[in-house]
């Protein structure tokens, strides 16, 4: 784990400090994937003879960066990114035009409500994002990072995410 994601995930850790916002931010993240990807995934290019959505292809920067900030997170996230690639599919394979389009408008809602009543409603302060865009990517990271500590790998994450606002703020100014 580089240093670099040690201090973005200790100042994201700041403004997650709620169990309740935190499960938003499980449910809002899922849901916010799905609908960026779903609509994306009823086009399809044909790339070095494979027949690739656009999603697939628009979400490969991203997935890099996850890997590159740290690989068995990343990887994590790559593997819930292909099971949501697939869903997307699904759906644009099943439902008509319409249908698609209301599933996508009714995903972005959820989605975006589920990150506003965590922070408003649990953390009772603003969404890391205002303070700092790059947070819009360290969402699904903070979420890997607790699927992991929570099934018990990863103890370099928990001491990060674990530990109490002060605590975090010393460890990302002194130690990085």
């Amino acid at each position: 784990m580089s240093g670099f994601f040690q201090r973005q995930l200790a100042d994201y850790v700041e403004y997650h400090r709620d169990p309740w916002n935190c499960a938003m931010h499980v449910v809002g993240i899922v849901l916010l994937f799905l609908g960026a990807v779903l609509p994306l995934s009823a086009w399809h290019i044909e790339l070095f003879g494979l027949n690739i959505s656009l999603a697939v292809i628009l979400a490969l920067p991203v997935l890099v960066y996850w890997l590159l900030l740290d690989a068995a997170l990343g990887a994590g996230i790559l593997a819930a990114a292909v099971l949501l690639f697939a869903v997307a599919s699904v759906i644009v394979d099943y439902t008509s035009p319409a249908a698609m389009w209301s599933i996508f408008a009714v995903l972005v809602v959820l989605g975006v409500a589920s990150q506003i009543v965590g922070h408003r409603v649990f953390e009772q302060r603003q969404p890391a994002l205002v303070d700092n865009p790059s947070h819009l990517l360290l969402g699904p990271m903070f979420v890997m990072a607790k699927l992991f500590i929570m099934l018990g790998f990863r103890h370099d994450l928990a001491t990060i995410i674990t530990q109490s606002p002060a605590s975090v703020s010393a460890f990302s100014s002194d130690q990085l």
